[in-house]
């Protein structure tokens, strides 16, 4: 009988296709094979100069990162160029295959090409000669008149740029010329462009006048706008997207891997600027963006001026990051009056509003109309307006804080992962290999939101699935030597 059913077992997996390669573990030489595959289809055909967007059409035809694009353009915000390359990288640390460096390394001096005189990158790159003149890149010699050089902070943009170099630079020795200096001087101008008071703006294109700037206490205005009043926010000192949490992680980084003390100061004086930027009561949290006279303001037509229960909550994390590093209790002074009112701020659903109204504490909402109202029955879908309530979380890590050693703290280089073969990896690493298309690519199943409105493309390729395909496979290859 037993006998009987192991030869039935042996016809179903050789009869059915597929099934019994499924069952097998892939070679190394299979892995590997496939993995040269995918990333000189990536690197050669699908980027421009090493740089990346989000998604594309099957065919390459169609590209887009945020907005629709051509082949000559690289998109910054994650999981565009730097999340690539960081993919790219982390794949070589496991694997030691010098194609994964090489190709890095491409997306590393495409970011080189693609810096601005301001120091950091704006929201894409452009790699056509023709275009490249509208903007003002280092690498193509003094800026012209009227060129773009707007750097951005928002959404990890120019943050997510220069971990990456910092990555690479520490990967190649630090003897790389171009790329180490183009990181040096990221660095050196996202310092520069702080404010006194430790903020930074969403976008710069010089350092601030310190005499324009005062250092204040965040206060509540006399009275605020309940219409959107079309002002021009890119200057505020912002919290919104994590730029200033993004902008502090950067630099402590920099503080360890450059042993430079300029790079810690300034990430604890963006601190500080978060012990300024705490509202006093009735409402001791934070606003998403504040004016020069240090009040919450309006920025898009759907963020008024208002405590926000999102950004507050970042705040909070932010503070306990600073006091990691610093040991200095004056970064935790803040939280415990932030925890208790968000705590007494929550929805009866249990969640948070993303804006409360300045001084009543009434939750706001917008309508699809961009009305602000106090119901939440006809909101956009573009945006949240209702966030995660992390406050048991944040309580008990500030907890945990108190009752820990400050020497104990500082976050040290992590030790080199150890990866184990499972059968969870060796099927993804089988189920990846599987997918792969006769040109190396991973195509799947989707449309392009900005560059094929109509949705006549069914068939993607996408950064985000390339990402976690590579990962899967060197994974694999570390856990199988």
């Amino acid at each position: 009988m037993n006998r009987c059913l192991s030869l039935f077992a042996i016809v179903i997996a050789t009869s059915v296709p597929g099934l019994a390669t499924a069952q097998q573990q892939p070679t190394r030489d299979e892995v590997r094979a496939a993995l040269q595959k995918a990333v000189a289809f990536f690197d050669g055909k699908v980027s421009a100069e090493g740089s990346y967007l989000y998604r594309y059409s099957e065919d390459l035809t169609l590209r887009e990162g945020e907005e629709a694009a051509t082949a000559s353009t690289g998109w910054l915000e994650p999981p565009g160029t730097p999340a690539v390359g960081e993919a790219l990288l982390a794949a070589y640390e496991r694997s030691g295959e010098k194609f994964l460096l090489e190709a890095a390394i491409h997306t590393a001096r495409s970011l080189v090409k693609g810096q601005l005189h301001s120091g950091g990158w704006d929201n894409s790159m452009e790699f056509d000669p023709a275009k490249r003149k509208a903007h003002a890149y280092r690498a193509d010699g003094p800026a012209a008149a009227k060129s773009k050089n707007t750097t951005t902070l928002d959404d990890n943009k120019t943050q997510s740029a220069v971990r990456f170099l910092m990555h690479v630079d520490r990967a190649l020795e630090f003897k790389d010329q171009p790329i180490h200096e183009a990181t040096l001087y990221a660095l050196d101008h996202l310092i520069t462009a702080q404010y006194p008071n430790g903020a930074w703006a969403q976008r710069f294109s010089s350092p601030p006048k310190a005499e324009d700037f005062p250092v204040l206490k965040a206060n509540y205005p006399d009275t605020w706008p309940r219409t959107f009043p079309g002002v021009n926010y890119a200057g505020f000192y912002t919290l919104n997207d994590n730029a200033q949490a993004d902008a502090i992680d950067t630099l402590f980084e920099a503080a360890d891997m450059y042993g430079d003390k300029r790079y810690s100061d300034s990430a604890r004086k963006g601190g500080d600027f978060l012990i300024l930027a705490q509202m006093p009561e009735p409402q001791p949290a934070w606003a998403q963006q504040y004016n020069v006279q240090m009040q919450p303001a309006w920025a898009r037509k759907f963020e008024p001026a208002s405590i926000t229960g999102g950004e507050s909550q970042g705040a909070i994390k932010i503070l306990m990051q600073v006091y990691r590093q610093t040991g200095d209790k004056k970064y935790l002074e803040p939280i415990p009056r932030a925890l208790d009112y968000l705590a007494k701020s929550a929805l009866p659903s249990g969640r948070m509003a993303r804006f409360y109204e300045l001084k009543t504490n009434r939750p706001l909402y917008f309508t699809k109309q961009y009305e602000l109202v106090y119901t939440d029955n006809d909101m956009p879908t573009h945006y949240s307006f209702i966030v995660t309530n992390n406050m048991p979380r944040l309580k008990a890590d500030y907890e945990k804080l108190l009752a820990t050693d400050p020497a104990k703290l500082k976050p040290t280089a992590a030790k080199p992962a150890k990866y184990e073969l499972s059968s969870s990896l060796t099927t993804s690493a089988r189920q990846a290999i599987a997918a792969l298309d006769g040109r190396g690519a991973w195509v799947e199943n989707g449309t392009l939101r900005a560059a094929d409105p109509e949705k006549k493309a069914k068939r993607i390729i996408t950064t985000t699935t390339f990402n976690r395909n590579i990962n899967t496979l060197s994974r694999f290859l570390a856990a199988s030597k």
